[in-house]
C-alpha cells in the first residue's frame, strides 16, 4: 500500500478537500486503485450532531456513517462508495482507546497519547486503508489522506506525531507529503509573498514531517522566481511546487495538476513511475469544456430552482444538494440559477416585522422554474416551507422535498385538502390532534448520535406506472440513503391517499413510506431519503433529473426514456429486466462537484 498526504498550511479553507480529490482522479487516471481517509481533529465521535453553519452538511454513506462533506467530494471524483471507517476523528480514537483501557487490553499499562493513541491512529490508517471501496476485491493501491485544520493546530498534534511515525514506519518510496499553503498577492504592491508558505513549512517540518510537493494557492500562476524562492527555503525541488491558482469551477484543478506533472512527481515519490500508464483525462476534459460552455456568460438557456432551506446563511449546508441540481442541469443542456430563500421569510410573522424582506422572498420564489425544499432539523422556517410546498401545488410549478421537504408536503397537504387544520409533525407538535408525521418506534429519545435511520435502505415501487419509477428506469425497487428519526404517520395513508396523494414507494414492511406523488400535477414528489448523496458527474440523480426536466418543461420527453440505466442493477437500482442501453439527455457529459464555481445563486443568503 502506499500513502499520499494532503496536509494544509496558513489558513483553513484553502481546498485540502479538492486538491486530495483531484490527485485521487489523477492517479486513478494513471491505471491505480484509490482510496480516501479523512482526518478530522475534533472530538465529535463524527459529524452527525453537529449544526450545518458549524461543519457544512453531513454527508451520509452507505454503511450509515455521517461523515465530513469531504468524503463526499472524494465519492463524486473517484466513483467510490466509502464506509465510516474512512473517517477518523479524535472522538473516535480516543472512544477505542479507552474501551480498550477498560477492557484491560494495556495490561495496567499508563495509557498516554504516545504510544498509545498515536498507535492506535497508525492502526486506524492501515485497517481502513485496506477496505475495497470501488467493488473490486481486495485494498487499493494507493491511499490519499487528508489531514484536515491547519498545522500548528493544537488538536491536529497527535495525528501529526502519528504521521510522522507512520511516514518512516512504512519507508521511503511509500509515503508522499503534499502540503497545500497560501502565496498571497498583496494589492498594494501586486507581488507574491512566499513568507507565508515558508513559515508553514517550517512548522511542518518542526514536527516530523517533511513535505515531497507544494501545492501552491494563489490567485495566479506562480512566477519562476516565486517557484525558485519557495525550493530554497522549503527544501522542495522547483518541479515538485505546483500553482493551484483561481478558476472557473474546481473540474480544472485534476487538470492543472496533470498539466504541471504533478502526478509524475508523486508517482516518483512512491516509486511507481516505471509502471503507471499515461494519465487518461480525455472524458473528464471533455465534461469540463461542456461545464465551461453552459455557464459561459453568452449562454442563454437556463433553469432556475428556488432552494427554500433554514441555513442558506451557509451554502455548503446544502453542497450535495447543489451539486445533484448541477449533474442534472448539465444533463438538460441548461445553465442552473439557484435562488436561495430564507423558508423564515415566507412567514407572515415576517410580512409583519420586515414587509420588504418578505415582499423580496416571495418575488424570488415566484420567479423560479422549480421550487426544491431540502432536508433540515428544528422547527425554524419550517411554515415558510409549508407554504413553498403549497405554492408549487397549486400553482402547478414542479416540486422536490427532500426528507423533512416530503414530510412538510403531506402535512401541507392534510392541511389544505383534508382540512385537518392542526395536521403536523410530532416533532415540532407532540399534542396535534392528527399528527401527519410520527416519531419511528425503534428510534432513541434519548441519545441524539447515531441513533436515526442512517445509509443504505431499500425502497419498493408499489405503484409501477408512477413518474418515481419511470426516472429510476422502470425499477422495481432502488437502494437510497436515509438520515431521519420521524416518518409519515400510517394511519392516515388511506385518508390521504383517499383525497388524491399517492405513496408510490415503500419499505418492504409495506408500511413506511419513502416516496409521494401528486399524480395531477406535473412534477410534484417527496421521498423520505436523499438522493442528492449517490448523484455522480456521469450520473445524475433520477429525481433530479426529473426536477430539472419538468422545470425545463423536458419531464415528458425524459419519461418516454425509461433506457437511462446500463445494466440490471446499478447504482443500487433494480430494473427486473434485461439491460437497456446507456440513456444520454441532450448530451453525455454531466457536471461537476467541490466548490459553487459555475453555480449562479440569487438571494442575499443572511441567516436570521
Amino acid at each position: 500500500m502506499k500513502y499520499v498526504l494532503v496536509t494544509g498550511g496558513v489558513v483553513s479553507g484553502l481546498g485540502k478537500g479538492v486538491t486530495a480529490s483531484s490527485i485521487g482522479l489523477l492517479l486513478k487516471s494513471c491505471g491505480f486503485r484509490v482510496t480516501s481517509i479523512k482526518i478530522d481533529p475534533y472530538l465529535n465521535t463524527d459529524a452527525g450532531t453537529m449544526s450545518p453553519f458549524e461543519h457544512g452538511e453531513v454527508f451520509v454513506l452507505d454503511d450509515g456513517g455521517e461523515v465530513d462533506l469531504d468524503l463526499g467530494n472524494y465519492e463524486r471524483f473517484l466513483g467510490i462508495t466509502l464506509t465510516r471507517d474512512n473517517n477518523i476523528t479524535t472522538g473516535k480514537i480516543y472512544q477505542s482507546v479507552i474501551n480498550k483501557e477498560r477492557r484491560g487490553d494495556y495490561l495496567g499499562k499508563t495509557v498516554q497519547v504516545v504510544p498509545h493513541i498515536t498507535d492506535a491512529i497508525q492502526e486506524w490508517i492501515e485497517r481502513a486503508a485496506k477496505i475495497p471501496v470501488d467493488g473490486k476485491d481486495g485494498p487499493a493501491d494507493i491511499c490519499v489522506i487528508e489531514l484536515g485544520g491547519t498545522i500548528g493546530d493544537i488538536e491536529s498534534m497527535p495525528f501529526i506525531e502519528a504521521l510522522g511515525q507512520f511516514s518512516y514506519r512504512v519507508g521511503p518510496g511509500n509515503f508522499c507529503l503534499v502540503h497545500v499553503s497560501l502565496v498571497p498577492v498583496l494589492n498594494v504592491v501586486g507581488e507574491q509573498k512566499t513568507k507565508p508558505t515558508q513559515h508553514s513549512v517550517r512548522g511542518l517540518r518542526g514536527l516530523g514531517l517533511t513535505p515531497n510537493i507544494l501545492a501552491c494557492r494563489s490567485t495566479m500562476a506562480l512566477e519562476d522566481n516565486v517557484k525558485q524562492k519557495l525550493s530554497q527555503f522549503c527544501h522542495v525541488p522547483a518541479e515538485n511546487i505546483v500553482t493551484l491558482y483561481d478558476v472557473p469551477n474546481i473540474w480544472h484543478i485534476p487538470l492543472l495538476l496533470r498539466e504541471q506533472k504533478a502526478h509524475e512527481a508523486i508517482l516518483k515519490g512512491l516509486n511507481l513511475i516505471g509502471i503507471a500508464r499515461k494519465p487518461d483525462l480525455t472524458e473528464w476534459t471533455a465534461r469540463t469544456k461542456v461545464y465551461d460552455k453552459l455557464h459561459d456568460p453568452s449562454f442563454t438557456l437556463q433553469v432556475k430552482i428556488a432552494m427554500v432551506g433554514k441555513y442558506v446563511g451557509l451554502k455548503d449546508s446544502y453542497l450535495s444538494v447543489l451539486k445533484a441540481l448541477l449533474h442534472a442541469s448539465v444533463g438538460c443542456r441548461k445553465k442552473l440559477i439557484v435562488e436561495w430563500v430564507e423558508a423564515s421569510h415566507l412567514e407572515d410573522i415576517t410580512a409583519k416585522e420586515d414587509p420588504d424582506t418578505y415582499k423580496a422572498a416571495w418575488n424570488r420564489l415566484k420567479g423560479v422554474d422549480g421550487i426544491l425544499v431540502p432536508g433540515g432539523f428544528g422547527d425554524r422556517g419550517v411554515q415558510g416551507k409549508i407554504l413553498a410546498a403549497k405554492y408549487a401545488r397549486e400553482n402547478k410549478v414542479p416540486f422536490l422535498g427532500i426528507c423533512l421537504g416530503m414530510q412538510i408536503a403531506v402535512i401541507e397537504y392534510a392541511r389544505s385538502v383534508l382540512g385537518l387544520h392542526d395536521a403536523n409533525t410530532e416533532e415540532f407538535d407532540l399534542q396535534t390532534s392528527n399528527p401527519c408525521v410520527i416519531f419511528m418506534p425503534e428510534g432513541s429519545k434519548t441519545h441524539m448520535g447515531g441513533t436515526m435511520r442512517l445509509g443504505s435502505r431499500r425502497t419498493y415501487f408499489v405503484v409501477p406506472d408512477c413518474k418515481s419509477a419511470k426516472l429510476y428506469g422502470d425499477a422495481t425497487f432502488v437502494d437510497e440513503r436515509h438520515r431521519h428519526r420521524y416518518e409519515v404517520n400510517p394511519d392516515m395513508i388511506s385518508k390521504l391517499e383517499a383525497a388524491g396523494l399517492s405513496f408510490v414507494g415503500r419499505d418492504e414492511s409495506g408500511r413506511r413510506m419513502e416516496i409521494v406523488e401528486l399524480p395531477s400535477h406535473p412534477y410534484f414528489i417527496g421521498v423520505q431519503f436523499h438522493p442528492e448523496f449517490k448523484s455522480r458527474p456521469g450520473k445524475p440523480s433520477a429525481l433530479f433529473s426529473g426536477l430539472i426536466a419538468a422545470s425545463c418543461g423536458q419531464l415528458d420527453l425524459l419519461l418516454n426514456k425509461s433506457d437511462h440505466v446500463s445494466n440490471g442493477v446499478v447504482n443500487g437500482i433494480n430494473t427486473g429486466k434485461a439491460p437497456p442501453k446507456v440513456w444520454q439527455n441532450g448530451n453525455c457529459f454531466k457536471s461537476a462537484n467541490g466548490s459553487l464555481n459555475g453555480v449562479y445563486i440569487n438571494g442575499n443568503g443572511v441567516h436570521h
